[in-house]
């Protein structure tokens, strides 16, 4: 019982540091081959969500599925940008455009296959999706996915937009 609160407690703070934190810096390729700086991610001032995947991950390829179900809704009405991190190491990062591809996905694709940014992040598990403020601000971040959770997303970006105004 004793372990299970202090897991509870580390893991409390970890997301309260993460939730707080600005994105680090690590250059990364886009599907056409163009250099990134994470740190550089914006949206135009407005929220943003990164998830990190795997082509082979069920659950991630759930999740990004069920977003693009309502991502041009999302977009109209909240201006909302997503970008995808693959984490498909080097040998498999070549089924990354054609999941993306035959997915019918409008994402930002970033290609992370060393793990350097899934490592500065502090990713663990996947999916593990991010939401950054307009500003670049780390504001939630969470592991897993279960059918309808993508819900949760858009909602904190409409409270970031409110609180904006």
């Amino acid at each position: 019982m004793k372990a299970n609160k202090i897991l509870f407690l580390a893991l409390l703070l970890m997301t309260s540091l993460a939730a707080q934190a600005q994105l680090p810096s690590v250059q990364l390729k886009t599907l056409e081959g163009k250099t990134i700086n994470t740190a550089k991610l914006s949206n135009g001032g407005k929220p943003f969500i990164i998830s990190f995947f795997a082509t082979w991950c069920k659950p991630c390829n759930r999740e990004l599925s069920a977003i693009h179900e309502v991502y041009a809704d999302w977009q109209e009405e909240t201006g909302v940008k997503v970008y995808i991190v693959s984490i498909d190491q080097a040998q498999n990062i070549n089924k990354v455009k054609p999941l993306v591809d035959g997915e019918g996905w409008e994402y930002d694709v970033l290609l992370d296959p060393n793990g350097d940014f899934r490592r500065a992040m502090g990713v663990q598990a996947i999916p593990h999706v991010f939401i950054v403020d307009g500003k670049g601000k780390i504001v939630d971040s969470r592991s897993g996915y279960t059918d309808g959770s993508e819900e949760h997303l858009i909602e904190k970006v409409r409270e970031l937009l409110k609180k904006k105004k």
